[in-house]
Parts: structure tokens; C-alpha cells; sequence
């Protein structure tokens, strides 16, 4: 498996041997010749464990580009690059593959993409581009209706199945419309040369799957394949790395390390499958299975409660987590009548560890974790009433609005003519009768001479394959492109950029466009204004004016709207750093997995939020067990105080109803409510008693 000698010069010589880490993580670190589990229970080392496998993998011999590093999110990567950098040198780390698996697809199909008719300059759609897309193919207008056809297919896409499959697999009309809508859908994507982001997995598997040359290249190509956060895989990702490590050559073969926890599998719902973790033993019968126990995170006390909680649910691999940190602070419960006063408590309690603690305890130590995203209103505004800073992980950027997103593809239109995306995004937002038949054409047309859309729709050339009326509102939009480009190198000035912004806006009929698209005129009213706050954050920064829209607080020299577009990339990254705020962080639980805070709430743990079910549900023991285990990445974020908040009432819609203790309270065992009977229990036992006082009562009557 393993060839080429290991220089000395090729990293840092003091690597070897790996220091510090405990007996587990360096059987880990050192099965190098088959496929090995390493089940990482919480706060486990598993990121030290990674990087040092890789560095292990290096002085065995193998170069750094066979060595591929896969993990979900770019963040995760960039922390799992940066750490191998430390760990093995630059000069090592420039040439690792570590990168998520969407990254690794687009890799890919750049190399080989032809194989399955896509040219290397493919597009890749966002999210509202699809959902644009999607409402083109099933002539709606209707916005929710799309989105659910969104979510149905990149459900079907991550089991691995086309429009075909799906329709095979539909279970009623509306399941049966949305496979109708898939192929349609699937027709424009081919056409207009793009992919969505579940493309970026299913397509490679395909490429794999259909050509064995392309298949052995990448096989040869990576030596050792690493995965990690291996339970959150879906069936189509499990199929690519199963082919990216099935070598024809036995010695060669299932050369891999996943690295994963059934107890943290929590995205059931968009595709990930515990099944992946049950078919590894089965499919690679000589598989290493190394658990992971020891927690550097938290302190005994939370741990204990973590693995009270997580018992209740069945085992595939045995692990139970420790800690030698000591036993620390007790896990609190805090009881609340209500939304209002969780909050008011959850303020009191970051309140008073910092008035105990001082100035070494930091806003940004704390964190407030709930079930839902609507719970953080209360915490919210109660926050703001103490002037306490905070932010939403995981919530909406206002980069991210599809109507920012939109006006900065025109703006990046102005800049990059050849950007293809951009110029998708802009021709059909808003619509301007040019169908996807026409963009389908032009696009062939590009591919066929190597040019890019814009470019290809003044080609002299395209009334071969386009009618004339196309051509003509293909140029008509060009002209309009190259007019306004020309305007904004010319218009500098807050005043002068706004009027030039806003005429531009009125010419394509934007705003009626917003409205056109919201059932609900108060959405659209906030759209548009969130149009009106980005024209004004342009105009300021052409003006040379101080802004501090997304964030940012920033005076910059006075400038055109054209090289203020050509800024925008740039300007949006700085927006949308946030990391080294010093800020307390609300956060779902689902977007708190991988973090961790010295001081954690964990708020709304009432049945019906926590375990979370709606009127209509119905709690089968596969959610139960899920919900089961989003409980257990909430508390195991916590390192040194965590604090549980029940509510007694809680409000459903415009009622306020009684609210039940969430059943895994009970499981928790909290050393300070060793008598605290659940309270489903409690009336069950009064029932009981007052039926027995009624029985006895009636006997002597009687006798």
C-alpha cells in the first residue's frame, strides 16, 4: 500500500512519536493497514486524532496528495487544514485533500464531468436559484408549494435517486407531482450547463459508478481516505466513499478511517442515516473498531448526565464517556412559569457568573440552546432590555437574502461578463420572457465555442440555433448590461450612486417583482426594504461615508458604484465575520453540534419541544431515539456549567397551555432533584390514591 521513503525534510522531525495522546487515540492513529473505526464519543480528541493520523500516513510514505481529508462543513475543514499545518509544516499541508464532500465533488466533475455531459465551467446553483428554477418548472408562483418540491427532491437526490426513481417511489399526489416537477427540473439543469448542491455528490457517485477508467483513477489517486463526522453521512455519500476506496488491487483495498458517533446522529431528517454506521462491520468484515471514552471537554458532573440520558437509547458500539476534570459544578434545573421568565432567567444566569467570575468570564462564553428557531425571540428581547450583545448562530446573514443575493449577481455581472452564474441569476430576476429553452441553446452555443453566455449572445453566429426574436431579447438584455456597467464606472457619489441604483431597479421592475412573488405583502414590504437599506450601504460606501450595515463600521475612500462592485465579494466576507465577537450565542441545537461553551442553557426542555412533536406527529421509536440524542449533544456542549430551564406553561399559537417536563429530565438524574417525580407520574399516583381513599371509603359505607 504504502510506497516512497519518508524524508526527513518533508516535515517536522519533532512529530515523531505522537505526544500526547491517551492509549485509545493512538491505536487509532497508528491501524494504518485496513478499515478502521474510531467511535468519538463527545470532547474526544477526534479533530488531534485526524491530523495525527495524517502525519502518520505521511511519515509512512505516502505523499500529501494521496491522502484525502473529508469532513461537512468549510469551517471544519479549514480548522482540520489549518491544524495539520501546524502539525506536519506548510510545505506537507499545501497538497492534502482536505475538504467537504461537496468540495470534493466539485472537484471532480471539474476533472471529469464530460464523462456524465457536463462541461468543466459548470454552474453551481444556491438555494434560491433552485427554488426559482423549481417554480419555472412547475408554472407556480406559489413560494411555499416550491419550497416543499425543493425539499422533497433533495430528499429523493440524497437516497440517490433521478425523477425516474422518484416517481417509483412517490407515495401519493403530491409526492407524484414533485417527481414530475424533478424531471422537468432535471431538463433545465441539463440545459443550462448547472448543478444544485445535492448534484455535487450525486453526479460524482454516477461518474464513478458508470466509467471504471475515471473510477480507478481516483482510487489510485487516494492511498487513504478519512471521514469525518461519518453518522451524518446519507446513502449516496456512503456509496462515493465506499467506491473511492474499493481498489481492484486487494492491498490497496478499503484503505480508510471514518471517525463517528451514533449518539450524535441528528440530521435524520435531511438524509443522514445511523444505517451507514450499521453496514460498515457488515460490509468490511476485518473493520478496526476503536472507541473514543475519554472526554477533555466537560466536567464529570455534566458527562454523568449525558450518559444517564443517552442509555435510554440502543447501542451499535459500546462507549461510555469520562472525564478527568474533576466533578465539578452540579447540572442546574431551572423551573420557569413561562417564555418570559426562562429568558429573564437565562439573563439572570449569565448575569450572575459573570458578576462571580469578573472580567475573565466573557460574554462570549455563554450560550442559550433551544429546539426550535422561534424560542429565541424571548431570549432576544430580554437580552436587548439588559443591553447584553448577542448573536443568532445559524441564522439569516443579510448577505444572504435572496433579494441581496440577487442585486449582487447584477453587480457581479458589471464586473465579470464572464461570470455564469451571475449572469443566469440576472437575466431571469426578474423575468424578462427569456425562457429556459433559449438560455438551454446559448448555453450549448457557449460550450461549443468555449465562450461564456454573455459573451456568446453577441456572437454573430447564434441566429443559427437561436430564432430571431430570442436573439433580439438576448441582445436587448446585453445592451442593457453593457449601458448600465458603462453608468456605474462613471457615477461615483452617495446621492449620484443612489438615483443611478434606484433608476436601474425601476427599469427591470424589481420591487413590483417582489411583491409579484410574496403571498404575504408584509414579506414583501421587508424585502423591498431591505433593498432600499443595500442601495443606501452602496450609495454611503461611494460617498466615501461611514456604514455599519452586517456589522461592519468601516470609512472608505470615495468611489464608483462599478469599483465598489468590484469590492462586493470582499465587503460581504468582512460583513459576515463574526467569530472573535464578544457576544452571548442563541443557537438551535441542531447548529450548536461541533461547538462548545464554558457556560450553556439549554432552554425549552418541555415535552413537545424537547422531545419535539406537532398535533399531527406521531413519536415513533426511531424519532424518539433521535430527539434522545439531540438532547445529548446539548448537554455535552457545555464544559464547565450547565443549567436545564423547564417551562410550566408554555404558548401554543395564541394559548397558553400547561407544559410537561421533558421525559429526558427524568433520565438526566440530577444529583439536585433526587426526588423529583415526573409529573405524568405524580398524577397517575394521585389518581391511584384517591381511587384507593374512594374503594376504602365505600367499604366501610358498606360494612
Amino acid at each position: 500500500m504504502i510506497r516512497g521513503p519518508f524524508h526527513p525534510a518533508f516535515m517536522p522531525a519533532a512529530l515523531s512519536p505522537p505526544v500526547g495522546l491517551n492509549p485509545a487515540q493512538l491505536q487509532a492513529v497508528h491501524h494504518l493497514d485496513g478499515p478502521c473505526l474510531v467511535v468519538a464519543g463527545a470532547g474526544s480528541g477526534k479533530t488531534r486524532v485526524i491530523t495525527h493520523k495524517i502525519a502518520r500516513l505521511l511519515q509512512a510514505g505516502l505523499e500529501p496528495g494521496q491522502i484525502a481529508a473529508i469532513t461537512f462543513t468549510n469551517k471544519a475543514a479549514q480548522e482540520m487544514r489549518e491544524r495539520a499545518k501546524a502539525l506536519v509544516g506548510p510545505r506537507a499541508a499545501k497538497d492534502l485533500a482536505v475538504s467537504t464532500f461537496h468540495s470534493l465533488g466539485v472537484r471532480l466533475l471539474r476533472e471529469d464531468g464530460s464523462a456524465v455531459g457536463l462541461k468543466p465551467e459548470f454552474s453551481i446553483l444556491d438555494s434560491d436559484d433552485v427554488l426559482s428554477l423549481l417554480r419555472d418548472a412547475g408554472a407556480t408562483t406559489d413560494a411555499k408549494l416550491a419550497r416543499q418540491w425543493q425539499w422533497c427532491i433533495s430528499l429523493w437526490k440524497n437516497q440517490g435517486l433521478d425523477s425516474h426513481g422518484a416517481a417509483a417511489a412517490a407515495q401519493n399526489d403530491n409526492e407524484r407531482v414533485a417527481a414530475r416537477v424533478m424531471k422537468l427540473f432535471e431538463e433545465r439543469l441539463q440545459a443550462y450547463q448547472a448543478v444544485d448542491f445535492d448534484d455535487l455528490i450525486g453526479l460524482p457517485l454516477k461518474l464513478l459508478q458508470r466509467d471504471a477508467t475515471v473510477r480507478l483513477k481516483w482510487q489510485d489517486r487516494f492511498h487513504h481516505v478519512l471521514v469525518d463526522e461519518y453518522q451524518d453521512t446519507n446513502a449516496v455519500q456512503y456509496e462515493l466513499m465506499k467506491l473511492l476506496v474499493s481498489h481492484p488491487d486487494p492491498r490497496r483495498a478499503a484503505r480508510f478511517t471514518a471517525v463517528g458517533d451514533d449518539d450524535q446522529s441528528i440530521y435524520g431528517w435531511r438524509g443522514a442515516t445511523i444505517d451507514n454506521l450499521k453496514r460498515l462491520p457488515l460490509e468490511f468484515p476485518q473493520l478496526r473498531v476503536i472507541p473514543l471514552e475519554q472526554n477533555y471537554r466537560s466536567t464529570a458532573a455534566i458527562l454523568r448526565a449525558a450518559n444517564h440520558v443517552i442509555a435510554g437509547n440502543p447501542k451499535l458500539f459500546e462507549k461510555k464517556l469520562w472525564s478527568d476534570l474533576g466533578e465539578g459544578e452540579p447540572v442546574r434545573l431551572l423551573e420557569c412559569d413561562g417564555e418570559e421568565h426562562e429568558a429573564e432567567r437565562a439573563v439572570g444566569f449569565v448575569q450572575a457568573l459573570r458578576g462571580n467570575g469578573g472580567p475573565s468570564i466573557k460574554l462570549s462564553d455563554f450560550a442559550i440552546l433551544y429546539r426550535a428557531n422561534h424560542q429565541a425571540r424571548a431570549f432576544e428581547q430580554k437580552l436587548r432590555a439588559a443591553q447584553i450583545p448577542y448573536k443568532v448562530s445559524g441564522g439569516q446573514s443579510f448577505f444572504d437574502k435572496a433579494e441581496i443575493k440577487d442585486l449582487c449577481a447584477w453587480l457581479r455581472l458589471l464586473v465579470n461578463q464572464d461570470d455564469d452564474p451571475a449572469f443566469l441569476r440576472a437575466i431571469t430576476t426578474p423575468k424578462r420572457g427569456i425562457g429556459h429553452q433559449t438560455l438551454g441553446k446559448l448555453g450549448e452555443f457557449g460550450s461549443m465555442w468555449k465562450t461564456s453566455l454573455f459573451e456568446s449572445l453577441f456572437a454573430p453566429s447564434l441566429g443559427a440555433v437561436l430564432p430571431a426574436k430570442a436573439v433580439g431579447s438576448l441582445h436587448e438584455f446585453g445592451r442593457f448590461v453593457n449601458d448600465l456597467a458603462h453608468k456605474a464606472g462613471q457615477t461615483s457619489g452617495a446621492e449620484d450612486a443612489k438615483a443611478l441604483l434606484m433608476e436601474w431597479l425601476r427599469e427591470i421592475g424589481y420591487e413590483q417583482h417582489l411583491f409579484d412573488g410574496e403571498d404575504n405583502e408584509k414579506l414583501a414590504t421587508a424585502r423591498w426594504a431591505n433593498v432600499l437599506d443595500f442601495v443606501d450601504w452602496i450609495g454611503k460606501r461611494c460617498g466615501g461615508e461611514i456604514d455599519n450595515l452586517g456589522g461592519m463600521t468601516t470609512e472608505t475612500p470615495r468611489r464608483t458604484v462599478l469599483e465598489v462592485a468590484q469590492t462586493i465579494s470582499v465587503i460581504i466576507s468582512l460583513a459576515e465575520r463574526g467569530d472573535e465577537q464578544d457576544v452571548v450565542t442563541l443557537s438551535t441545537l441542531h447548529a450548536a453540534k461541533g461547538l462548545e461553551w464554558p457556560h450553556v442553557v439549554l432552554a425549552g426542555v418541555n415535552e413537545g419541544l424537547l422531545p419535539f412533536k406537532s398535533e399531527d406527529d406521531e413519536m415513533t421509536p426511531e424519532r424518539l431515539e433521535e430527539e434522545r440524542r439531540l438532547m445529548y449533544v446539548g448537554i455535552t456542549r457545555a464544559r464547565q456549567t450547565l443549567a436545564v430551564s423547564t417551562l410550566r406553561r408554555r404558548k401554543r399559537g395564541r394559548e397558553l397551555v400547561m407544559a410537561i417536563p421533558s421525559r429526558f429530565i427524568l433520565e438526566m438524574k440530577l444529583h439536585d432533584t433526587p426526588n423529583r417525580e415526573d409529573p405524568r407520574e405524580k398524577l397517575k399516583r394521585m389518581r391511584q390514591e384517591l381511587a384507593a381513599k374512594v374503594a376504602a371509603s365505600a367499604k366501610v359505607e358498606g360494612a
